[in-house]
């Protein structure tokens, strides 16, 4: 937990400047899933300074050199675009390994994950749908990406923290990323690193996924509620059916007959 969190949650100013900033990554991050990159989008990068231009960094163990690599991954790339390399067409074919024939079997679509036969637009679907929609939300076509794909819902996040400055609206946040994103977005990058061609989207799905995780833990200290456990949410998205009472009736000389 972040020794800044109680800082943050006692200073309204503060605490606007933090949300406004966490939107404006998660809009990046969605942005970095949404399409392959372009030299419009490197360059934008680089003048970032991405990933180290985000609000919520790894100071120590496996994120900090996941950062260091995705910093010189873009360096690596702008110098190849200089000399008309081909290194934009690997990035599109790795884009669309992952995000859109599902070659390496990392789908960024939740339903997939948590499906009993890892099917496209199941029940993870309408949940997430059910979430938009409250909020008055929705998407452009679900036909061509389903409402529980990862960049909606990394867009959804930043909607939420852009919404309001009710700290209601924070633990909404938190359960939204307690009952999908977090429940499956681990799987999908560890997924997305081990199978990939490129370093740029291995260090995409990375840092995607570590941020998110940095915000969930942020938001436990801001809240001061503690995070609840996986098997906790488990219970709570998957709850086992109640004990039906069948009654019994007994006929001389046999045992009990329901």
């Amino acid at each position: 937990m972040s020794s800044i969190s109680p800082l943050i949650s006692d200073a309204p100013d503060l605490l606007l400047r933090f949300r406004q900033r966490v939107a404006e990554d998660l809009t990046l991050l969605a942005t970095l899933h949404d399409c392959e990159p372009d030299i419009a989008l490197v360059k934008a990068l680089n003048k970032l300074d991405f990933p180290y231009c985000l609000t919520l960094l790894s100071k120590n163990g496996p994120g900090v050199e996941v950062q260091a690599m995705m910093r010189s991954t873009l360096v690596d790339i702008d110098a190849l675009l200089e000399k008309e390399n081909n290194v934009l067409d690997e990035l599109a074919a790795d884009y669309a390994s992952i995000y859109l024939n599902h070659s390496i079997s990392a789908s960024p679509q939740e339903s997939v994950w948590l499906d009993e036969d890892s099917l496209m637009c199941q029940t993870s679907m309408f949940q997430v749908r059910a979430w938009f929609e409250s909020y008055e939300l929705g998407i452009p076509d679900w036909r061509l990406r389903p409402d529980d794909h990862l960049v909606y819902q990394l867009q959804f996040m930043a909607a939420l923290l852009n919404r309001d400055d009710d700290m209601q609206t924070l633990e909404k946040l938190a359960t939204f990323m307690d009952e999908h994103l977090l429940r499956w977005l681990g799987n999908f990058s560890e997924r997305v690193m081990v199978r990939c061609e490129t370093n740029y989207f291995a260090n995409t799905a990375a840092i995607t996924a570590d941020y998110c995780e940095k915000l969930r833990d942020m938001l436990a200290d801001i809240l001061n509620q503690a995070r609840p456990s996986r098997d906790e949410i488990e219970a709570r998205m998957q709850p086992k059916p109640a004990a039906t009472e069948v009654s019994v009736s007994f006929m001389p000389g046999m045992g009990p007959v329901v």
